[in-house]
């Protein structure tokens, strides 16, 4: 895989390089989960109250949830890359990042440190695609070499703010 031809649209921010990336860290993160919601957070689960027992078997539902939706997602990039699917083919609705729902703060405060860890990483990771996701779908093309230059600087400012 060449580590400079974009993906998707011109100018995309979307390499091969950085579906690579999201893919290992996806994938290493839902083998992160599986283990601590199958091993060691059935034993935190066990001295939980009820009512957050509950919260928490619905957020590793959610945790497993957001993060089949990224690798489905980053799935297509590769197709896209590999000539499988057309690139306008990988921005069609049903193939667009699947829509994750999202964690209840008051439930998280209450449950285990590793489970809270590995939500918030979640969410992370899925915001990070989401925002690629997004950018695929701005079908505003330049007008001029000094819009296209304010574009990519108003890009770059969203994808180096501190998060």
């Amino acid at each position: 895989m060449s580590d400079v031809t974009p993906l998707g649209t011109a100018g995309s921010r979307i390499t091969p390089r950085l579906v690579e990336s999201l893919y290992t860290e996806a994938m290493l993160l839902a083998d992160e989960a599986r283990t601590y919601f199958d091993a060691e957070g059935r034993k935190d689960r066990g001295g939980l109250d009820p009512f957050v027992r509950v919260g928490f078997a619905c957020e590793s539902l959610k945790v497993t949830t957001r993060l089949m939706h990224i690798i489905a997602w980053l799935l297509t990039q590769r197709a896209v890359e590999t000539g499988e699917l057309s690139p306008t083919s990988g921005r069609r609705p049903e193939r667009r990042l699947g829509h994750a729902g999202s964690s209840d703060p008051a439930v998280v405060e209450q449950l285990p440190a590793d489970a809270q860890a590995l939500i918030a990483s979640s969410v992370d990771l899925y915001e990070r695609v989401r925002r690629l996701d997004e950018e695929q779908t701005i079908d505003q093309p330049a007008s001029s070499p000094a819009r296209a230059l304010m574009g990519r600087l108003e890009r770059d400012l969203i994808w180096n703010a501190p998060r």
